[in-house]
């Protein structure tokens, strides 16, 4: 696939995706109006929904979109699952995920996947205002916005999916330059027509998500008054952020328009909130937190301390603040972004410096440099900057495993191996340390390092399934360590969850004609093949080939 072809791959594929679902799988429009409610709920059902959703982060995946790494994705699931057991529907399974792009944006999708781009972290100052944007998108999941624009969809589905195959097929008779050219109109006039699409679907929901995503925001302890600060800050950004590409108007505000009128409605509602709640935190021995109590319109009389309700716990005080263990979390989140969505580690290390000239680095930015340098190698002053960290925050699991991996870079392996063994003693199934220990072990390439890095990951294989990044290094440490079966079993999930279920169908099937294989391999692999097939025969149906798989036939 040429260059400028693969960048707008993955809206192409969404957006047939999207299509071809309202299109085929929509019944016929009935001229009658409904009682009550939406029909948005008979286009797909649950399931059909999360399939779909799967494949469009598969997707996302295989072309290198999503910014895979434990601990941010350990933070983010964390704070999207705190917003949903919040939301109007906390039954429903939110699936959340961060995008290396540094443009400011966030979207929701069917089935409950929402994505953040790393860009909007950077933007923000607080966790609350990074909740704010998560909870308007949660927002738009549970009242079934998402659903209704593709119920809406059926209308002119089909003259695009024609236009889009039409333009494609001459792309591929035509051939050399005529092909680039073919292929990019395609994609241009699917991304103008989504986009007129998704201004009109925000012009008449995003009231509704403002509404419900502030009232999620307080529900779940953070501040209301982040999502106006974070509107504020957007808005900023498009009055400053005009010129060339680079400095172009950011994603979120083209399909999310913010407005002072809508500035002002979320700073109202934020007020009336306020005043119907109020900030509680509790201590215990080893530990603080502060969060915000709905009191549901009950006056709490002025002077009325914890100490005056018997059914409050002795340890609760009344006071305002965030607690310093999640600004300090968020801090390290935003300073790993920043470095993990930069081009290069040295890239990175640059940006700091010049950070440096305008003012003294913080710790989340000592931090964040310190993540730089170990990635680019240079071990020895990465452990020393992130040692003195530690010594300020001791126990803090991010600059634990910082350590432990300047450490393993420094030529250290020793200490390494004591420091990641000590927090699997103190946290066994926390994915981030395993997986941190495991990628350390695999890069010794010994049968020894292959076998304690399964040991190390076995634990999560039911919990990490899902996280192509888990299955790819346990499948290399299985066959550091001889394991040639289970190697086999990971590399296929892996491509699988990287959007390439023929090629995982296909690894399986090999992988089955091993004389070696005892029952039990030989049950997965039958199981998971029976699980994989279908959804194999869905894409074939729908006309969606491995590219690299027939090109090599």
């Amino acid at each position: 696939m040429p260059l400028r072809i693969a960048r707008h791959a993955p809206l192409l594929v969404t957006a047939l995706l999207v299509l071809l679902v309202a299109s085929v799988r929509a019944p016929a429009q009935d001229t009658r109006l409904p009682d009550i409610g939406s029909s948005a709920g008979s286009v797909l059902g649950p399931a059909q929904q999360s399939e779909y959703g799967r494949m469009m982060l598969a997707q996302l995946r295989h072309y290198g979109y999503v910014l895979e790494d434990p601990l941010v994705d350990g933070w983010l699931q964390a704070t999207g699952n705190r917003l949903g057991a919040a939301s109007d529907d906390p039954e429903q399974r939110f699936t959340f995920f961060m995008m290396k792009d540094r443009n400011i944006n966030a979207f929701a999708t069917l089935g409950g996947y929402i994505g953040m781009n790393a860009g909007l972290v950077l933007a923000a100052e607080t966790e609350d205002e990074v909740a704010a944007v998560l909870g308007h998108e949660v927002a738009h999941v549970t009242q079934a916005h998402v659903l209704r624009s593709v119920e809406r969809a059926q209308r002119d589905s089909i003259p695009i999916l024609l236009a889009m195959l039409g333009a494609i097929a001459v792309a591929q008779s035509a051939g050399g330059n005529s092909s680039d050219d073919a292929a990019m109109a395609a994609v241009a006039s699917a991304q103008g027509l989504m986009a007129q699409r998704q201004i009109n679907y925000t012009r008449s929901n995003e009231s509704e998500a403002d509404r419900i995503g502030i009232r999620t925001l307080a529900r779940s302890g953070y501040e209301p008054v982040a999502m106006a600060s974070m509107f504020e800050r957007m808005q900023s950004a498009s009055r400053t952020n005009q010129g060339g590409e680079r400095e172009r108007l950011p994603d979120y505000l083209r399909t999310h328009p913010v407005t002072t009128t809508r500035i002002s409605e979320a700073k109202d509602r934020a007020e009336r909130l306020a005043g119907a709640s109020v900030t509680g935190t509790v201590s215990t021995p080893g530990a603080r937190r502060t969060e915000r109590i709905s009191i549901d319109g009950v006056v709490v009389p002025d002077g009325l301390g914890a100490g005056d309700n018997p059914l409050l716990p002795a340890g609760l005080s009344l006071g305002g603040g965030l607690d310093a263990g999640e600004r300090r979390e968020f801090g390290w989140a935003r300073e790993r972004l920043r470095v993990l969505s930069a081009n290069t580690a040295d890239a990175a290390i640059r940006e700091y410096e010049r950070m440096a000239t305008a003012a003294p680095l913080d710790d989340a930015q000592r931090y964040g440099l310190a993540v730089a340098q170990v990635r680019a190698g240079r071990g020895e002053p990465a452990a020393t900057a992130l040692a003195e960290l530690l010594s300020r925050n001791p126990g803090d699991v991010w600059l634990e495993i910082g350590l432990a991996e300047a450490q393993a870079h420094a030529g250290r392996p020793a200490d390494a191996d004591r420091r990641f063994e000590a927090l699997l003693v103190r946290m066994p199934r926390h994915p981030a340390v395993a997986l941190s220990y495991a990628d350390v072990l695999v890069a010794r390439n010994t049968p020894e390092a292959g076998r304690r890095a399964q040991e190390v990951l076995r634990p999560l294989l039911a919990s990490s399934s899902g996280d192509p990044a888990f299955q790819r290094t346990f499948a290399r440490a299985s066959e550091i360590a001889g394991d040639p079966a289970r190697a086999g079993e990971a590399w296929a999930e892996a491509a699988y969850l990287s959007g390439r279920e023929e090629q995982a169908l296909v690894q399986l099937n090999t992988l089955k004609k091993r004389e070696d294989l005892d029952y039990y391999a030989r049950a997965r692999i039958d199981a998971r093949i029976a699980q994989i097939t279908p959804v194999v025969l869905e894409l074939r149906r729908q006309g969606i080939r491995d590219p690299d798989l027939h090109r090599r036939r």
